[in-house]
């Protein structure tokens, strides 16, 4: 493990007042919004949304970390600097949302599991080398009248687990709280 590496990524994330940027939104989720506004739902309309974002001046002043998506990792500014390089030089540490969304949990209605641990190593690896120093992954898990059942609490707290430790193998940071 990169232990070193993922204490000063940790260090550098928590140690200001800063927050996180989470701009992680999926390609169907700002299809959808931009729907909404009349946007075209394209990958040049998505690009230059996300290159406001990442060019905003003064950003890194408040912003310590963003989480990107997949498809925002690896777009560039029109200018041709990649996102990730845009960020780091104003200070920010880029991080990836790799969970591939919350599924319905067989054999338990009303309650979700987070998918995605099938091939995560390779793609936390091709993260690392594009830049990303941590990662998020989310659990879903409802509460309400008999449930969270105990087969959903475990198979969240299974999948957290085994993306923990692959994290840590690929020298990614896992940020605790909220994102």
């Amino acid at each position: 493990m990169k232990l070193q590496q993922l204490k000063e990524t940790t260090q550098a994330l928590f140690i200001s007042e800063k927050g996180l940027l989470a701009m992680d939104e999926s390609t169907g989720t700002c299809n959808k919004r931009f729907a909404k506004l009349g946007i075209p739902q394209t990958m040049e309309a998505r690009r230059a949304y996300r290159e406001l974002i990442v060019t905003t001046p003064g950003l890194g002043e408040s912003i310590g970390g963003a989480i990107l998506y997949d498809e925002t990792i690896r777009q560039q500014t029109k200018d041709g600097a990649p996102f990730v390089k845009v960020l780091v030089d104003a200070g920010i540490i880029p991080g990836i949302k790799v969970d591939t969304g919350a599924k319905e949990l067989a054999g338990h209605p009303g309650e979700k599991v987070t998918e995605g641990l099938d091939g995560l190593r390779e793609r936390l690896q091709e993260y690392f080398q594009m830049g990303a120093r941590f990662a998020k992954w989310r659990a879903v898990i409802a509460i309400d009248r008999g449930i969270p059942s105990w087969g959903c609490i475990e198979a969240n707290a299974h999948a957290l687990a085994r993306y923990a430790v692959l994290c840590q193998e690929e020298g990614l940071a896992r940020p605790r709280g909220r994102t």
